[in-house]
């Protein structure tokens, strides 16, 4: 009779070991900046009667509104003035997310509730003259909500801070549908200003160039599937160098071509339901397998397209036009499922 095997004595994990698993994890700490930048003390103030916010001053109090105090901001020296304004002075910017009412109503509650705005309202000179307030839409909703006569503004007269204030909204991530009628709101206003500014001169406050295409196809479409349809634009979609107003009519045939291509791919999603297929991501799974770039590796942002966009239309309106319903299995929708999944 063979003797029982003796049990592997345990394994110890080493002390320095041990050690490592006990240790909290640190968090990585943010370094400062190497050099220091930004005005001195001595530097910032500013009398309301000095000639770079004078006019501004003026221009407040015949809008009904109380200059408080002016100051220069304190990374770059641009002047700002503190300042109250009646609500009727001000309007928010057109390229803004379109307000939501119950968001208005929450907020007015908790700022009465607080007793206090504090928080003021950003404005600029609009190029008309008017006093536009480029991200804060839904406190002015709010204070109208409350009856409140002023409220508390900075106020730049760089008109220009209107377009790049937007890239500071960080903390409260918009979907891609407000994001993207934000970007061609912005890009249609700017196209309106004398100049020959392409998109590429204000690559940085449209963020991407899907967005563009994108934002036209909501306008004509609030429930458009944007998200379906963003991978493939990403690959393909970059900005130009032509004029504003010139690449926004190149970028209305893109959209243009783009819904009829989603008008196919209802077709096939209708056909698919109709042979018994139920899944949340049949449309994901219809332009997954329409899309002439699927499988090529994305490349870094401002590399050439995988492929020029007219092209990867024609193909992909192509592949709509020949999808076999009889292709398609149930293994294949679990395998979306599983994809979509992994990115979320």
């Amino acid at each position: 009779m063979a003797a029982p095997k003796k049990a592997a004595p345990a394994r110890t994990r080493p002390a320095r070991e041990t050690r490592r698993a006990n240790t909290p994890r640190r968090r990585g700490k943010l370094a400062p900046g190497k050099q220091p930048r930004g005005l001195a003390a001595t530097q910032i103030a500013l009398a309301l009667d000095s000639p770079e916010v004078a006019p501004l001053a003026e221009a407040v109090r015949g809008a009904g509104g109380a200059p408080i105090g002016a100051y220069r901001e304190p990374l770059n020296g641009r002047e700002m003035l503190l300042a109250t304004l009646p609500l009727a002075a001000l309007q928010p910017t057109p390229f803004q997310r379109d307000l939501s009412p119950a968001h208005a109503q929450r907020l007015a509650q908790r700022i009465g509730q607080t007793g206090a705005f504090l928080d003021p309202l950003i404005v600029v000179r609009a190029p008309d003259g008017r006093l536009w307030s480029p991200n804060g839409r839904h406190r002015l909703a709010a204070a109208k909500v409350l009856g409140l006569r002023q409220v508390t503004v900075l106020i730049c007269p760089d008109p220009a801070l209107a377009y790049r204030i937007l890239a500071l909204n960080t903390e409260k991530a918009h979907n891609l549908r407000d994001r993207s009628l934000e970007v061609i709101r912005m890009a249609r206003g700017l196209a309106q200003q004398p100049g020959r500014a392409s998109e590429q001169t204000w690559a940085e406050q449209f963020e991407a160039p899907e967005l563009l295409t994108l934002g036209l196809l909501y306008e004509g479409s609030g429930r458009f599937a944007g998200g379906a349809y963003s991978a493939f634009l990403r690959k393909v979609d970059r900005f130009s160098d032509r004029p504003l107003a010139a690449s926004l009519r190149e970028r209305q045939n893109f959209a243009a071509r783009l819904l009829a291509i989603d008008t196919d791919v209802k077709r096939i999603v209708t056909g698919l339901q109709a042979r018994g297929f139920r899944s949340p991501y049949l449309r994901n799974y219809v332009v997954a397998r329409i899309n002439p770039v699927r499988f090529l590796k994305p490349r870094k942002a401002g590399a050439a397209p995988l492929m020029p966009m007219p092209q990867a239309l024609t193909r992909m309106a192509a592949a709509a036009r020949a999808f076999k319903l009889d292709s398609v299995s149930h293994r294949d929708l679990a395998w979306i499922a599983v994809g979509a999944a992994t990115e979320e």
